[in-house]
């Protein structure tokens, strides 16, 4: 996900607490933006709350999602706070924005960061358990149990256990990540999986004709077989057999059905 450079500042790691100073300068800044809607206002504006936006980016710093993506999630969010905020209503912007980011990043991993997509409320009980989990282990020194993520987050043990089952599905693996092989040599997770060998399929076919070409003459089994296993036209197959191309033609004909009507006895047979 990106954010147009012209609209707010690449994500920077640093400044990750709200910044309060300036508030007097900010209120007026976001009272001529409401009046104006002028673009250069919102930059200033943008450039000045940004802050907010990495502190706001940084309450869901959890898991693989790298950080500087979830700050350009909350810019968006910013974005929409300084387009949305309405001065006349007196409360704190900051008390507007950091709600309306939190939004926005919500809906980022309930929408985007799935490589499986479970239900919408088995995503967010994955979520908050995942969320849980990580607050409990800090606390407890140790991972939770099943009991007591059910307790922090307020869900059944069972639907805790779908939701760890779940979050399984947010990352997928590369076919070409690397793995090591029984001997020691480095190969993509591709090359380990199952695959269809035509092999099997293309024996059953050959004794399935063989069969049925037992129906026809020796003439009819060498045109045919010159005709679709050498890829030889019909006037090459008549200079070779002494026949025209229009003989040759007729008896290709009189062949296919033959092995045609040998095919349907033998599946009213089975």
């Amino acid at each position: 996900m990106t954010v147009s450079a012209s609209t707010v500042l690449p994500a920077t790691r640093q400044d990750s607490r709200p910044n309060t100073s300036g508030g007097q300068r900010d209120a007026t800044l976001l009272r001529r933006y409401a009046r104006s809607r002028d673009p250069q206002l919102r930059e200033q504006l943008v450039h000045r709350y940004m802050p907010l936006a990495r502190y706001a980016a940084a309450q869901y710093k959890h898991g693989p999602e790298p950080f500087d993506d979830l700050v350009q999630v909350a810019s968006l969010g910013l974005l929409k706070a300084i387009d949305r905020y309405d001065p006349v209503r007196g409360a704190a912007f900051s008390s507007y924005a950091l709600p309306t980011m939190s939004g926005e990043l919500r809906r980022h991993f309930r929408d985007k960061s799935w490589a499986v997509r479970p239900p919408r409320d088995l995503q967010e009980a994955a979520l908050a358990v995942e969320k849980a989990t990580e607050a409990l282990s800090r606390e407890l020194g140790h991972a939770p149990t099943v009991d007591d993520l059910a307790r922090r987050t307020g869900l059944g043990d069972e639907l805790v256990l779908e939701a760890r089952e779940a979050l399984s599905a947010r990352l997928s693996t590369s076919l070409s990540a690397p793995v090591h092989g029984t001997d020691g040599d480095e190969l993509d997770l591709g090359s380990r999986l199952g695959t269809d060998d035509d092999g099997f399929q293309t024996a059953e076919d050959r004794a399935t004709i063989g069969a049925l070409t037992k129906s026809l003459t020796a003439r009819e089994r060498e045109i045919v077989r010159l005709r679709f296993e050498e890829d030889m036209t019909q006037s090459e197959i008549g200079q070779i057999v002494g026949l025209s191309q229009m003989h040759v033609s007729r008896v290709l004909r009189q062949a296919v059905d033959k092995l045609r009507a040998a095919a349907r006895a033998d599946a009213v047979s089975v």
